[in-house]
């Protein structure tokens, strides 16, 4: 990303005017903040170039130096002061306030006290067997949501009371100054609450919820696989406000013994005796739904594949159906008797040269490898 413009950096043209560099700051500083991206080192990454970015094309001064000569033409202007004096500080501040929380424009307050210490969604994760997530299964599902505690009322503090953080005024983020970059972190005394409890609350131990056990059954549709996530509306967590939001179920599903997925088509490993590949012959195969019939072709290659159209799996979403790709892997016998031995050899003169195809191209190398000691 180092390499990229500025303009590119924020993803907006170089004619672009300070309200379209702002709201594309907006989106991308709200989309690889940290604090939305924890353990995300390129996420990290991202969000410091997208401030740099931010820092140059919000002031016109440096801007219309960067637009002659570049990043080299910025280098020895110390902290990259804007034409205010406030190298953009205050104008970073409040947008990280407007997204993030704290006190937004016109002097409005957004209280922290009214937000959820939890996420309200939720997600499980769930392992299933090849076969469930093909042709589907109905599946019970037993966990555990939060709730909002009652008797703090979801602050964590006794009797709901808090009092504001000092360390950051009640805004929940606390903002660095490197050079002519500002960033925003967490507040590390409140975690980014804004207050602080007087007292912990007895019933929740300050947490600001309980845990409820709850079971839920759920029809896993067919085609499913792993990496896919299922919604289940309204059984999520609980709220300060009695609101309840959605669970998510992420699928994991096991290997089979003989099927390997690839999306939605399904390949099987076909073992084929030399003679059957070499003759051509007809054999029957296990497919998802039954068996086939598969129609070797004489002299049928090693690892060659026969396709067999929508005998796959359905698509999750509906949309059609996949294929079985049958892979033959020849076998050969480990040892030979003297009447095996007699009858190959009665085979292999019957072909003629046609069975020594080395031949030709071997000794026209060898007589060419002569031709080197003359």
């Amino acid at each position: 990303m180092e390499n990229l413009s500025y303009y590119e950096i924020l993803e907006i043209d170089q004619n672009a005017d300070k309200s379209v560099i702002k709201k594309a700051y907006r989106r991308l500083a709200k989309e690889y903040h940290p604090d939305k991206n924890q353990g995300d080192k390129e996420a990290e990454i991202k969000f410091k170039f997208i401030n740099e970015a931010y820092q140059v094309l919000s002031d016109d001064k440096q801007r219309s130096i960067y637009d002659r000569y570049g990043k080299e033409g910025l280098q020895g202007m110390g902290t990259g002061r804007s034409s205010s004096g406030m190298g953009g500080f205050e104008d970073l501040g409040s947008i990280f306030e407007e997204m993030f929380g704290g006190f937004g424009g016109g002097g409005s307050r957004r209280s922290r006290a009214d937000m959820d210490k939890f996420p309200l969604d939720m997600n499980v994760d769930m392992s299933i067997s090849f076969n469930e997530a093909v042709f589907g299964c109905e599946k019970e599902i037993n966990y555990k949501y939060k709730k909002s505690c009652q008797s703090c009322k979801g602050t964590g503090a006794k009797d709901g009371k808090l009092s504001t953080c000092g360390q950051c005024q009640g805004k929940g983020q606390v903002y660095i100054r490197q050079g002519f970059m500002t960033f925003s972190q967490t507040c590390p005394v409140c975690h980014g609450e804004g207050s602080m409890p007087s007292e912990k609350c007895g019933d929740c131990r300050g947490s600001g919820y309980t845990e409820v056990k709850e079971s839920v059954t759920i029809n896993v549709p067919k085609g499913i696989d792993s990496g896919n996530r299922l919604r289940v509306g309204g059984r999520g967590n609980i709220g300060k406000n009695g609101h309840r939001g959605d669970l998510y179920v992420t699928f994991s599903v096991q290997a089979d013994k003989h099927f390997i997925r690839s999306e939605n088509d399904v390949y099987i490993e076909i073992p084929v005796f030399f003679t059957q590949a070499i003759t051509g012959e007809e054999i029957t195969i296990p497919s998802l739904t039954g068996e086939l019939k598969l129609q070797l072709d004489v002299g049928t290659r090693d690892k060659q594949q026969f396709k067999f159209r929508k005998e796959g799996i359905d698509d999750v979403h509906g949309h059609g159906k996949g294929d079985l790709i049958a892979q033959v892997n020849i076998t050969y016998p480990k040892k030979l008797n003297d009447e095996q031995r007699q009858l190959l050899a009665k085979l292999q003169e019957s072909f003629g040269i046609e069975s020594k195809p080395h031949e030709s191209v071997l000794d026209s190398a060898i007589d060419k490898m002569k031709s080197w000691f003359k």
